[in-house]
């Protein structure tokens, strides 16, 4: 499957341990070449997705599939699909080349990747130390090249930030866009959404193991609202009957439901003074805690 673009397919996956519903009829669809956030507070069934997704995990019903294939039916599987977890173990007298070496063949990859990996994830100075004296974050990138090994078209990681400082999470960022745009299918799981928003275009936010949204989290995050700044904020809010504002100042509002360019036209339509217009994009913490406020306790694993 090298070089084709592979989409991933949940439908209707259900998982029961018990008594206990950690995915409930859960649906959606990650496409190649954008990367695609996984969201949801702790317990949410993330990872139990995740690992249905790779066969770790057999589903009580509904399907998890990858470019139509359930993960043990693909005839190359870590050729189609690398996989970053964060119990993933290190052996702990292993060099990190000594790690990448053994999976490689395993895998059937060839020696050359190792080397090409441990310079592509910055890990070439630190290739024949032990990784047992490695940090979380260079644990993450040794991860990521495991995971990198066969080329995979479509990647599944969870966590991948957790440990990386600000210039690695910077890192991670573009070297995970420039995979999207090779026109690779990338789920991320995460509950860092700061880091998650400028990354992902697209989003799907569980709670409980349910679906609560699925999209490009630009839309998602509802209409835009304009800060407007004027020497006429009572003349500009009678003007503007029917919209809701509020105020925020002396001479701010903040207008909801209308473009800049539409205040600005009523404005001039009234002979209105303007010094301000800015647009502000909800943000995807906001969506995030409004999706997944407490509604009711349920089982979660």
């Amino acid at each position: 499957m090298s070089g084709e673009h592979l989409r991933i397919e949940v439908n209707h996956l259900t998982k029961r341990y018990g008594p206990v519903t950690a995915v409930r009829d859960l649906t959606f669809t990650v496409e190649p070449g954008v990367v695609t956030g996984f969201l949801g507070p702790n317990g949410a069934g993330k990872t139990t997705t995740l690992r249905m997704l790779t066969g770790l995990v057999s589903p009580t019903s509904g399907t998890a599939t990858i470019g139509g294939l359930t993960y043990r039916r693909l005839p190359h599987p870590t050729r189609t699909v690398g996989a970053v977890f964060d119990t993933v173990a290190f052996h702990p007298t292993h060099t990190a080349r000594d790690h990448l070496r053994v999976y490689a063949a395993l895998g059937g990859h060839p020696d050359t990747r190792v080397d090409h990996l441990l310079d592509e994830l910055g890990l070439t100075t630190a290739a024949h130390r032990h990784t047992r004296t490695f940090s979380t974050g260079m644990r993450q990138r040794l991860n990521l090249a495991t995971a990198l090994l066969g080329d995979p078209r479509v990647l599944l990681l969870d966590e991948p930030s957790n440990g990386l400082d600000p210039e690695g999470i910077a890192w991670l960022r573009d070297f995970l866009r420039t995979l999207a745009d090779d026109g690779r299918t990338i789920l991320v799981s995460s509950h860092v959404l700061g880091e998650i928003g400028p990354l992902a275009q697209n989003v799907v936010v569980i709670r409980h193991g349910e679906l609560l949204a699925c999209g490009p989290w630009s839309q998602l995050t509802g209409p835009p609202t304009v800060m407007v700044g004027s020497p006429h904020t009572d003349a500009l809010v009678a003007a503007l009957t029917g919209t809701r504002t509020e105020r925020t100042g002396p001479d701010r509002i903040r207008v909801h439901g209308l473009t800049a360019p539409a205040i600005a036209d009523l404005a001039a339509r009234h002979s209105l003074r303007v010094h301000e217009l800015t647009t502000e994009v909800g943000g995807l913490e906001q969506l995030f805690l409004r999706l997944t406020a407490p509604t009711g306790q349920k089982d979660t694993r």
